[in-house]
């Protein structure tokens, strides 16, 4: 968004003409390949465009869509009303107006975010076989195992299930049909906690606070910052265990 309102708004005459209500679509001709060429250049510039206005007004800034499709007019006529160096000055000041405000949407909606997920795991304590340890991070025994339980240091085999607390799945072993190993001290904070809690065998269902997940940063485009998250996790095998007990047996 920021280089499009820095280099882009005198880039196209025709960027905004449908934006304007009142005006009749011109009678246009696309016979030749260059005519053709010509009004891709327009429609496709005005659709980023357009797109880029929409996403500010999502920020709460408004911009008037008639004096943008003037300034455009003027820029490919050569007979702007501002300087070159007025309107660099305009533009990163706006730069700078649109970061404040995404950045204060962005700490809203994680703020949102945190409380929903503060209230979730509150009434989520109450119910029936869910336990609470002392860094808050809850959990609920689905199956039992009888095997080994894991240390920190230990290198685990898994196969889990990941949701938002409103259900929606952002990661799933069992739906790749592969389970995964990786080292207990590596991951984030509510698996190297739990997993340590499960014997071999066990299928947990974990509740993760933010702060014992990915805390205000989030994961991707799937797991917003402050988010409480909800695994399924079954410890299938613990392969640093069952290779340092090979390599006894071997001696």
């Amino acid at each position: 968004m920021r280089t499009l309102f820095k280099f882009g708004l005198v880039a196209a005459a025709v960027a905004l003409a449908g934006c304007q209500d009142k005006a009749p679509e011109a009678d246009v001709q696309l016979t030749t390949e260059d005519q053709k060429i010509a009004y891709a250049i327009g429609a496709s510039f005005a659709g980023n465009l357009a797109s880029s206005l929409d996403q500010l007004n999502e920020l709460e800034i408004t911009v008037d869509r008639a004096l943008v499709l003037e300034g455009i007019k003027a820029g490919l006529a050569g007979s702007n009303k501002l300087t070159e160096e007025e309107m660099n000055q305009l533009l990163q000041a706006f730069d700078g107006k649109i970061a404040e405000a995404a950045k204060a949407k962005e700490a809203a909606e994680s703020a949102a975010v945190k409380a929903e997920g503060e209230a979730f795991l509150a009434e989520n304590a109450k119910k029936e076989g869910v336990q609470v340890t002392d860094s808050g991070l809850q959990y609920k025994v689905i199956t039992q195992g009888e095997g080994a339980k894991p240390a920190a240091t230990d290198t685990v085999e898994v196969h889990y299930r990941g949701t938002l607390i409103d259900g929606t799945e952002f990661d799933s072993s069992y739906k790749r049909g592969e389970s995964i190993s990786f080292p207990l001290n590596g991951v984030i904070k509510g698996w190297t906690e739990g997993l340590q809690l499960m014997s071999v065998g066990s299928k947990y269902e974990l509740y993760i606070p933010s702060d014992l997940a990915y805390g205000e940063r989030g994961a991707g485009q799937s797991i917003p910052g402050n988010a409480a998250l909800v695994f399924e996790v079954e410890l299938l095998g613990i392969p640093s265990q069952e290779e340092q007990e090979m390599g006894t047996e071997e001696q």
